[in-house]
């Protein structure tokens, strides 16, 4: 993915210091990325049934807490980019990040110890069983609210710390693919390896290797930190899109001018765009924000009321975040349907001959890492043999948008894949009750969806970090993980409402038709797509 010999030919112009930035940062930064990811996914992928064996909560309140717990380590990164953005910088929230995910991991090792710090253990669905103690719950939720603050914080802070290190795009793109292979990857040894010792030898052997995995990864971000180019912080930029919002409706009733002069344009040397002498013609409403009237300028010309007039920058900064939000819009609808697939694949591995050979029984809960695995196979393929293929005779990249239209469509073709199986399934259950459809069955639907991911998922983080302005890089990357949260908040709650109206979702799948949730969410991807289509071609992009 990286070739080891651009590490040279990357000219680093951000920073004077020659011997900071590019690939010579690499190697710290997927360290880092591999730790984190390794004892976050072993943490908070196998918390509901550590809530339930350990600490005697009721299966759907664990539910309840696991569903919160993965929304928020989802919508936590949105805050910390825009404190890495707006204050301190992508290292200093990233390296807080890490720590504060260590602290968490350790609360849970000692839960696992020290008998005071959870009930005592009963079986299973038992009416006997003791609730946790006040005190007790108290050092579980602030566990789990470390861990969900610190590994959703890290997880793309150290993205756009990463990326921050290059200056071109076909850099930024293949690190980006590095960077979720290890994420995936370390999610895979997690999901199979630690759940296993968790499950069958101790959860305290469990959590103590995402301790370990964890301050491995804090301790490599730091032993980095003298090859890492810093990013500035720009200092509040959601304060400055709001001023702009302001501003243009506080001068609706301005008119619009076609002189250099009549707008205010930024001085400060350190923004790294081009100076604007007159805001472009797109969404020409709010070039009212730059317009200069009386009384918006000190008599030094410098703004006097921040909230009455903005610079040409900031109002161009504010209209590439206005034009983003559709494609942004359109990957919600995307991320739904993987979802859902995840949560009704379990339910459907249960129902089916999880035997593979004479010995090996399919566990239902590791159905999830198929895709994870599909997709990091198919990084690679693309980065190693695609890719250059493509090169070879087009003479340039596919571009993110094309990638991103790519996985639309085979997202699409895995839900219709998945369509098709649980129809198969439910006309076998009902012909013949005593037989049952092989796990196998279900594997080439969901690597559909992975491979999909691998097309989509990065290349979602590379436009968003490519196009937004520089002092929204933090807030850039972390939009994918804004949209993973609200999809699966959206997810739960289309679940809940199809099980309302129809009777497609009992408990016993074998009775309901799952099938036909299935084509609706193909027919969502599929309206979607055309929605996606439309957007990007209506898209300009603010810079190649």
């Amino acid at each position: 993915m990286c070739d080891s010999t651009s590490s040279g030919g990357e000219t680093q112009n951000m920073n004077s210091d020659s011997s900071r930035g590019g690939w010579r940062s690499f190697p710290f930064i997927i360290g880092s990325t591999a730790g984190m990811s390794l004892g976050g996914a072993g943490v908070i992928g196998n918390l509901i049934v550590y809530l339930i064996r350990e600490f005697n909560v009721k299966s759907i309140n664990a539910a309840q807490v696991g569903n919160v717990t993965n929304g928020s380590s989802s919508l936590f990164p949105i805050v910390a980019a825009i404190m890495a953005d707006s204050f301190f910088g992508s290292f200093s929230v990233a390296l807080l990040s890490c720590f504060l995910s260590f602290l968490g991991t350790v609360i849970f090792v000692l839960t696992t110890m020290i008998g005071s710090l959870k009930p005592i253990p009963c079986d299973n669905g038992s009416e006997a069983c003791n609730p946790p103690s006040e005190f007790q719950y108290a050092i579980l939720y602030g566990a789990i609210a470390l861990c969900a603050l610190g590994f959703g914080g890290a997880r793309f802070t150290t993205a756009s710390l990463g990326a921050n290190q290059f200056n071109e795009a076909k850099h930024q793109d293949t690190f980006f693919n590095w960077f979720f292979l290890t994420w995936y990857m370390a999610s895979v040894v997690s999901f199979t390896g630690i759940f296993y010792l968790q499950d069958n030898v101790s959860w305290a052997w469990g959590f103590g290797i995402c301790s370990v995995a964890t301050f491995i990864g804090l301790i490599i971000l730091v032993l980095g930190y003298r090859f890492y180019r810093l990013d500035k912080p720009q200092g509040s930029a959601f304060f400055d899109l709001a001023r702009v919002l302001v501003a243009s409706i506080r001068k609706w009733k301005s008119q619009l001018s076609s002189a250099t002069k009549d707008y205010y344009s930024s001085k400060d040397e350190i923004l790294p765009m081009q100076p604007a002498t007159t805001p472009a013609k797109r969404l020409r409403f709010f070039n009212r924000a730059a317009l200069i009237t009386d009384g918006d300028l000190r008599l030094d010309g410098s703004i006097g009321k921040p909230w009455r007039l903005c610079t040409v920058e900031q109002v161009e900064n504010f209209k590439a975040m206005i034009g983003i939000l559709p494609l942004w819009s359109s990957s919600i609808f995307l991320s739904v349907p993987i979802g859902i697939q995840a949560s009704m694949t379990v339910l459907q591995a249960l129902a089916t001959d999880r035997k593979i050979g004479h010995h090996f029984n399919f566990p239902a809960g590791s159905i999830s890492v198929i895709p994870l695995i599909s997709t990091s196979i198919f990084l690679t393929f693309l980065d190693r043999v695609i890719w250059p293929a493509w090169n070879k005779f087009n003479d340039k990249s596919p571009t993110t948008l094309q990638r991103i239209g790519t996985g639309h469509v085979l997202n699409v073709v895995g839900m219709v894949a998945s369509a098709l199986v649980e129809s198969k399934r439910l006309k076998m259950v009902h012909s013949n009750p005593s037989e049952t459809m092989s796990i196998l069955w279900l594997l080439p639907p969901l690597v559909l969806v992975g491979v999909g991911e691998s097309f989509h998922f990065p290349a979602q983080v590379a436009f968003y970090y490519q196009q937004l302005p520089h002092s929204l890089k933090n807030t850039s990357t972390s939009m994918i993980s804004v949209i993973i949260g609200i999809s699966f908040y959206l997810s739960t709650a289309l679940i809940n409402e199809v099980q309302k109206i129809t009777d497609w979702l009992p408990d016993n799948i074998n009775e309901g038709k799952l099938d036909r949730f299935y084509w609706m969410m193909a027919s969502i991807g599929g309206i979607n797509f055309l929605y996606y289509l439309l957007c990007s071609s209506l898209y300009k992009h603010t810079k190649m």
